[in-house]
């Protein structure tokens, strides 16, 4: 039997290129190989967007969409939303029993979070616990792995530590651990330079338009030390260049002695970007649209999703209660 990987995305918002250089295109590869389960996970996306819950049904079938169009097969794959297993929130609170608070409140992510998102009120419990369901989350189809980057390797060591924990209190081996498969693509940051994210509507979304899609790359930060169009650029600082490395790696060595030689301008490097971006990304709004026509499907596809991930969820949780009752 292939081993099973587990991996989730909130739906808090449209998905960008960050999302797909960073976590779908890896997921179109490993589906030829694992068994996977890709949920949109909405509890996740409640414990941070509870005051602006009502975007969230929108944005799971927005997301579906978008995960379709870049390759994720339902006949490969198991595609579901969270809350419709509600296995989730069993497990959930079998672990939270047992998980230390000091685990949770040495958290760096949640630690980042409380510091630099200052537009919500995220000094919750459910926010403080939200590892704990991430960790029911990957144990309950019982990963052998998760797709993730190098900042999130602290939440794959925290879901290791409450599975053994669990093991250890009721003397068995209901979980093993569960390995870390780093995502080949360096981070995506956003047009200004900070991270990708809807919170800084810095993002190039899939969705967008050929002409927002222009119009967010002549945005984008460049190299701060070319003031005129003579002056050298430094390629290896510049944002736009980055961009180059992952749309267009074959023409890095040219943007290189164009910018750095101060043969060409960031105006023009960056329009050139722009169609390389809008050719890579023209297959899969092509495919969108095309499923936008029917959107019934892509209820049923999650419905069926839900049904087959429910199936080893029960399974999962009878033996939990066998061991814990």
């Amino acid at each position: 039997m292939k081993k099973v990987v587990f991996s989730g995305m909130r739906p808090t918002g449209k998905l960008h290129l960050g999302h797909w250089v960073g976590a779908l295109h890896n997921w179109v590869e490993l589906q030829k190989n694992y068994q996977c389960f890709f949920s949109i996970v909405d509890w996740h996306a409640l414990m941070g967007e509870y005051e602006q819950s009502k975007d969230i049904q929108q944005n799971i079938l927005d997301m579906a969409i978008d995960w379709i169009a870049c390759g994720i097969d339902p006949q490969e794959s198991v595609l579901f939303v969270q809350s419709q297993v509600p296995e989730h929130l069993e497990l959930q609170m079998v672990l939270s029993c047992l998980t230390p608070l000091g685990w949770l409140e040495r958290n760096p992510t949640y630690k980042e979070q409380l510091r630099e998102i200052t537009t919500r009120d995220l000094q919750t419990y459910a926010f403080l616990g939200y590892p704990v369901l991430q960790a029911a989350d990957i144990l309950l189809y019982k990963a052998n792995a998760v797709p993730i980057g190098e900042d999130q390797l602290p939440h794959i060591e925290l879901t290791r530590e409450i599975a053994r924990r669990f093991n250890h209190l009721y003397k068995t081996d209901t979980f093993s651990d569960c390995e870390a498969i780093l995502t080949p693509t360096p981070r995506l940051l956003g047009v200004d330079g900070r991270k990708m994210s809807k919170s800084y509507s810095n993002a190039i979304n899939l969705s967008d338009s050929e002409e927002a899609i222009r119009a967010k790359v002549q945005s984008m930060f460049t190299d701060p030390r070319r003031i005129k169009l003579s002056d050298p650029g430094h390629p290896e600082e510049c944002n736009v260049y980055s961009y180059y490395e992952i749309f267009a790696p074959e023409k890095k060595k040219e943007v290189y002695d164009w910018c750095s030689n101060a043969k060409k301008g960031c105006i023009d490097c960056k329009k050139i970007l722009a169609e390389h971006i809008l050719e890579k990304l023209k297959p899969i709004q092509e495919k969108r649209e095309a499923i936008c026509k029917d959107k019934n499907r892509i209820q049923d596809i999650l419905n069926e999703g839900a049904k087959k991930a429910q199936a080893i969820a029960c399974r999962t949780m009878e033996e939990v209660k066998r061991v814990i009752f």
